[in-house]
């Protein structure tokens, strides 16, 4: 059964004060793979007012085992996939939608505006550019970074730390998915990590780790 959803029944168990403090919000997340579409939809569940999402790459089979896609979105572009889903979860929000290859040149155009950046890229080399290119544009911004969510288990091993200054990083921070394939739990935890520290971040104005 469908019927027209009120933006205050869908906000209705969050604790006061803190819709508006996140309805005027802007969160980047930059990939939107396994962490980037779960990240994606935490946010939007919890009512972040505007999100900032890039990717380059398609829906394929593989990623239905841990991404927030569906099978009828094969061959699609991820943010074009993810938009939908996104809007079909909490159509009250924004989503600004990005199909391009994450490079330093376009980075800081990208993601400008944002209060606070989660990234979720696939490999050493790309998390590496982001982070040089980021603190290079705005120190003084957040970065949240994911780095360790490969196979299952572990979970008392599952961290969230400050790197340095503003930049934080949350896993284990040493299951290569390369070799550890990932799979649903680990890729969600760690997914859930970075989406809750951004929330406090913009409800706090400060990290505790």
């Amino acid at each position: 059964m469908h019927r027209d959803l009120q933006e205050k029944e869908f906000f209705s168990r969050h604790a006061l004060g803190v819709v508006p403090v996140l309805k005027k919000a802007t969160v980047g997340v930059a990939g939107a793979g396994g962490l980037g579409s779960n990240i994606a939809v935490a946010l939007a569940r919890s009512g972040v007012g505007k999100l900032v999402v890039a990717d380059y790459d398609r829906v394929e089979p593989h990623n239905l085992n841990r991404q927030y896609y569906f099978r009828d979105q094969i061959g699609m572009y991820k943010v074009d996939a993810l938009k939908s889903n996104l809007e079909r979860v909490n159509p009250f929000s924004e989503y600004e939608m990005h199909n391009r290859l994450l490079d330093k040149e376009n980075i800081p155009r990208i993601f400008g505006n944002v209060d606070i950046l989660l990234e979720a890229l696939d490999s050493v080399d790309a998390k590496l550019m982001l982070l040089q290119s980021w603190i290079a544009a705005f120190p003084q911004q957040p970065l949240v970074m994911g780095s360790g969510m490969g196979g299952y288990g572990g979970n008392n091993g599952m961290v969230s730390k400050r790197l340095f200054d503003k930049v934080y990083v949350c896993g284990d921070e040493k299951t290569d998915v390369a070799v550890f394939p990932p799979m649903a739990p680990k890729v969600m935890i760690v997914a859930a990590m970075q989406a809750n520290m951004a929330l406090e971040w913009l409800l706090d104005g400060e990290v505790i780790v």
